[in-house]
């Protein structure tokens, strides 16, 4: 601990090393979290199922079949022919999709299981040329991306922050981030299991504390999560649509939580700019549909990050521009 202090330079290296491997990781959840969340839900709708079968109410009965249509309304399931069950939820492979920690990483294509040398970050990738070694087909850019990704951004935080209780606090909210960006993006999903995690470090954070007080943080989480809940509900009952999901309100909340309330409106500015950027972009380059839903989550969570970060910083210069 003592060289790393000394020596700063040590210290963003070693930082930037960490972040190759953890990013590497958080490939993993990107790619398996969303996959085993589906697979419960379906377990526990087979359940639910199973039990207004067993119910009192007959199966053809006007509270039987209610029951079971408002179940599967919930999932966004279609209904099936009478007396037909929901099918067992499986992967590809008929069986439960594989865990986050224990199983071990293959290709997606061919199931080869890949050796302790085709699992370094990013120097795997290069040496194996972008291809599966097994099967020959490519490796998806989405691993040497978010490994670097992850990895510069550790190395930015020791830089700004160094070893403190600042730059702890960062490292695992930047961890956070990048995972939740990296399955909406996929999915268009916010998994309560990292959001709410995340609300909570943020809130025990408070108690040292790193970035806010106590106070700060909860009126943060409150004004982050009550903000985006309003302007969902005035959209819906101005459109009838829904603008965004529920995990957006999550994550202003956890964001809310580290920073505190004052940060909640650069935020959200920040992010419905680059949203909106990114969005044109995506029209003009991919002529995507207009109604094309795009995940807002990575936008909030780039906006919390830079705040985190260079929030002061940012305040400051636009003080000094207006006053200019």
């Amino acid at each position: 601990m003592t060289l790393l202090l000394d020596f700063p330079a040590l210290a963003i290296t070693c930082a930037a090393v960490f972040g190759l491997l953890v990013g590497s990781f958080l490939n993993v959840v990107i790619l398996r979290l969303p996959a085993r969340l589906e697979w419960q839900w379906l377990r526990d709708a087979r359940e639910v199922l199973a039990d207004a079968e067993r119910s009192p109410a007959p199966p053809d009965s006007a509270d039987g079949r209610e029951n079971e249509e408002a179940v599967r309304a919930s999932l966004h399931l279609a209904s099936p022919e009478p007396g037909v069950a929901l099918p067992a939820p499986t992967d590809e492979g008929g069986s439960q999709p594989p865990g986050i920690v224990v199983e071990g990483s293959h290709c997606l294509k061919c199931g080869h299981r890949l050796a302790a040398w085709e699992n370094i970050p990013l120097v795997s990738f290069l040496l194996l040329g972008g291809r599966c070694r097994g099967c020959k087909a490519r490796i998806s850019w989405q691993y040497p991306a978010v490994e670097a990704l992850t990895g510069l951004l550790f190395a930015l935080v020791v830089w700004r922050y160094g070893i403190s209780w600042q730059g702890g606090t960062m490292l695992v909210a930047t961890g956070f981030f990048v995972a939740m960006s990296g399955i909406d993006a996929r999915t268009t999903l916010l998994p309560d299991v990292l959001t709410l995690p995340l609300l909570w470090f943020a809130l025990l954070a408070s108690l040292v504390p790193v970035f806010v007080t106590p106070g700060e943080a909860i009126l943060g989480a409150a004004v982050g999560y009550l903000s985006l809940w309003s302007v969902y509900w005035g959209f819906k009952l101005l459109t009838g649509k829904e603008g965004m999901g529920f995990g957006d309100f999550k994550l202003l909340a956890a964001i809310g939580a580290l920073c505190g309330w004052k940060a909640i409106l650069p935020v959200v500015l920040m992010s419905s700019v680059i949203g909106a950027v990114v969005g044109l972009a995506l029209i003009i380059i991919q002529g995507r549909d207009r109604a094309t839903p795009i995940p807002f989550g990575p936008y909030l969570a780039a906006a919390g990050w830079v705040q985190m970060m260079y929030g002061g910083d940012l305040l400051g210069a636009y003080l000094r521009w207006m006053g200019g």
